[in-house]
């Protein structure tokens, strides 16, 4: 699965969450779920259990601690869905 597919996929499971629509008009690698999602931390845990589900996946807490943008998101689920 290459970039563009994986944002693709990942796209309908952040928007119920974002808070700012202007930077998820403009989602790429490089957008922060917390800082320029305003997606508050209760959340990020709802996402995480939407893209195991989404990939079916299962992430362990440390893969979890470090997912606070969508690139180590896109780098996460790509890891997983290569073992």
């Amino acid at each position: 699965m290459n970039k563009e597919e994986l944002i693709t996929k990942l796209k309908p499971i952040i928007a119920p969450y974002v808070q700012d629509e202007e930077a998820f008009k403009n989602l790429s690698e490089d957008s922060d779920f917390v800082n320029d999602l305003k997606i508050n931390s209760a959340n990020l845990v709802d996402i995480i259990l939407d893209i195991e589900d989404e990939f079916d996946i299962r992430l362990e807490n440390e893969d979890m601690e470090q997912m606070l943008d969508v690139k180590s998101a896109m780098d996460i689920v790509t890891s997983k869905l290569n073992n």
